[in-house]
C-alpha cells in the first residue's frame, strides 16, 4: 500500500517524549518555550504562540486582531472547513472569492469587489503549500484598511514568487497546523506567528484562559495550549523540515516529469518555494476516465489518492446562508466548483520513493490508454 500521508518519525522524537515524560512537566512548559523560539526564528518572525491545533490557531489570531459578531472575512472557498469555522466560531461571517484554476488559491484580482464597510480581514490561504499571490493582495488590505492573517497550515517553510526573503507568514498574522499529516507534526499542534507585539500579547492571554498572570483572568479566553508532548516531537520535525520539503519537491518533479504526457492530465506548476503539501492534478475529459473510476482502480491496485476537497465551503450546509450573501455581492464561484470535480491528490510525502512514483505513474498510464491490467 502506498498511503496518501505518512508521518516521518524517527527514534529523535521518540528519545524527545521519553525525556518529557521523565521529567514529569507533561503540559505546557520549557518546550513548548523552545518550539515557539525556533519555529518563530526559522520563519524569521518575532513571535511564536503555540497552540492545540491549527483551528485554534485561526481562532485564537481572528480574536487577537479583534474580529468579532458582525464583521465580514473574505477568505477562499476551496480549502478545508477550519479556515471558516475559525470565522464563524469568532461571530463573524465568511465571504468567499473564488480561486485561480492554476494554483487553487484565492484570486487577488476578485478580493475588492466582495470588500464592504463590514469587511475586517482577509484569509489567504496558501493551499497545498504553494504561496497566494501576496503583493496584491497586501496592496489591497492597505488600501482598506483590512487585517491579513495568512492560513499556512499547508505551507511550512514555503516562500513567495522564489524569493525566499518573502516567506510566508511576514505578510501578516500566520497560523499553522501541526496535524499528523502536515510537512511536519507534533500528532497535534498549532502556531500563530506574529511580528506584533500587541496581537502576541493578546493571542497569549486568549489561549491560556483570559489570564495573564496566574489566577487572574481579565477576559474571556480558552484552554488552546500545546502541552510539552507534542512541543518535543515538534522541535525534532522542524530539525527535518528543509530534508522532508527536498524530498517533497523531488517527488514532486519527479511526477511531473512521468505525467507531462498524459492527455487531459492538468498538473502543477513546479516552482521554487513550494513545499508541495499535496501533489494535486485536475483530470478533464480529455483524459478519457474519469477521475472517480481513476481514483478506485488505483486503490485496487494498493495506491491511495484523495480529493481536496470534493465540495467547495459554499457549497456546504454549514455556509448556506453566507453563500446567499456571496451570490448578492460577487462574482460566481464557478472555478471553485469546477476544480472540486477534477482534482486528484497523489502520494507526496517525503516516504514515497521514486520506484513507487514510477509505479503510478505507469498505473496511470495504463489507465488512461485502457489498460487495467
Amino acid at each position: 500500500m502506498i498511503s496518501i500521508a505518512q508521518p516521518f518519525l524517527g527514534v529523535e522524537e521518540k528519545e524527545a517524549v521519553m525525556r518529557v515524560l521523565e521529567s514529569g512537566m507533561l503540559s505546557q512548559g520549557i518546550e513548548v518555550d523552545r518550539f515557539e523560539s525556533e519555529f518563530a526564528d526559522y520563519c524569521g518572525i518575532k513571535h511564536g504562540i503555540a497552540t492545540s491545533n491549527g483551528t485554534t490557531a485561526l481562532h485564537t489570531a481572528l480574536m487577537a486582531h479583534g474580529v468579532a459578531e458582525g464583521d465580514e472575512v473574505i477568505t477562499s472557498p476551496f480549502t478545508f472547513v477550519a479556515t471558516a469555522n475559525a470565522i464563524a466560531m469568532v461571530g463573524a461571517i465568511p465571504i468567499f472569492v473564488d480561486i485561480e484554476p492554476d494554483t487553487y488559491n484565492i484570486d487577488p484580482s476578485k478580493i475588492e469587489a466582495a470588500i464592504t464597510g463590514k469587511t475586517k480581514a482577509i484569509i489567504p490561504v496558501h493551499l497545498f503549500g504553494k504561496s497566494c499571490d501576496m503583493d496584491p493582495i497586501m496592496e489591497i488590505a492597505r488600501k482598506n484598511n483590512l487585517k491579513i492573517i495568512e492560513d499556512a497550515c499547508q505551507a511550512h517553510g514555503a516562500f513567495y514568487q522564489s524569493n525566499e526573503e518573502k516567506k510566508v507568514g511576514l505578510f501578516g498574522t500566520s497560523c499553522y497546523s501541526f496535524y499528523a499529516t502536515k510537512n511536519i507534526t507534533c500528532g497535534e499542534g498549532g502556531m500563530i506567528l506574529t511580528n506584533d507585539d500587541d496581537v502576541a500579547r493578546r493571542a497569549r492571554i486568549l489561549i491560556n484562559h483570559g489570564s495573564e498572570s496566574k489566577y487572574v483572568h481579565s477576559q474571556l479566553g480558552y484552554n488552546y495550549r500545546m502541552t510539552d508532548i507534542s512541543a518535543a516531537i515538534g522541535r525534532q520535525q522542524l530539525k527535518k523540515l528543509n530534508y522532508f520539503t527536498q524530498r517533497r519537491f523531488k517527488n514532486a518533479q519527479e511526477y511531473n516529469k512521468g505525467f507531462q504526457e498524459i492527455p487531459g492530465l492538468v498538473l502543477p506548476i513546479i516552482s521554487k518555494g513550494h513545499v508541495f503539501h499535496q501533489y494535486t492534478t485536475r483530470i478533464l475529459s480529455d483524459f478519457g476516465q474519469s477521475r472517480d473510476s481513476l481514483q478506485v482502480f488505483l486503490k485496487k491496485k494498493g495506491v491511495y489518492t484523495s480529493i481536496f476537497y470534493p465540495i467547495p465551503l459554499h457549497k456546504q450546509e454549514t455556509f448556506k446562508k453566507t453563500n446567499e450573501i456571496n451570490i448578492e455581492r460577487t462574482s460566481s464561484l464557478e472555478i471553485s466548483e469546477q476544480v472540486s470535480q477534477e482534482v486528484l491528490s497523489f502520494p507526496v510525502h517525503p516516504q514515497v520513493t521514486l520506484i513507487q512514483i514510477k509505479k503510478i505513474i505507469e498505473l496511470v498510464k495504463n489507465f488512461q490508454r485502457g489498460n487495467e491490467s
